[in-house]
């Protein structure tokens, strides 16, 4: 169990590196996309070096980047307000927060689920993007694996905290 914990934890690391990659490419697009315009209205129009699909651009990004950070950070940045936890044992504090990681797991597995099948209605319809025309199956299949690494991180946290009474910070 803890040797897949360990494969589990450095494989959600590295997507959660990718995740902070493509905040950073959302970063750049949208300050790209800016001063492109910028140009272009500065100079009546003369000067066009505005492109096709920086909104586009932006919004994947922004997905790729929670879907990719969920995993990592799902159970290691919860805030626990005392006010009302205080008087609970340790081991009720880890059932709660067990609890939570479950609902994350069911979240993550309802969307895994359906993420999959948008794979092949995206497959038979050629969906592709609006402006880039990237097929729909690339973003629905990288989505669908980022919410089953969520479901399953989020579930192996919840089992750490159950079974093996990891205790709470």
């Amino acid at each position: 169990m803890k040797s897949l914990s360990r494969v589990l934890g450095r494989i959600t690391l590295l997507m959660h590196w990718i995740g902070g990659v493509f905040l950073i490419g959302m970063m750049f697009s949208t300050l790209l996309d800016v001063i492109t315009r910028g140009l272009f209205s500065l100079t009546d129009g003369a000067l066009d070096w505005t492109f096709i699909g920086g909104v586009e651009l932006v919004k994947y990004c922004l997905l790729f980047t929670v879907l990719f950070i969920l995993p990592h950070s799902v159970s290691r940045s919860q805030v626990i307000v005392d006010l009302f936890t205080d008087h609970f044992s340790d081991r009720k504090k880890n059932l709660f927060e067990a609890f939570y990681l479950l609902c994350f797991a069911f979240l993550g597995g309802a969307m895994s689920y359906s993420f999959f099948h948008l794979i092949d209605e995206a497959a038979m319809s050629y969906e592709t993007t609006q402006d880039l025309l990237i097929p729909m199956t690339y973003f629905y299949s990288v989505a669908t694996f980022a919410t089953a690494m969520l479901c399953i991180s989020a579930a192996m946290g919840a089992i750490e905290l159950i079974f093996n009474r990891k205790q709470s910070a």
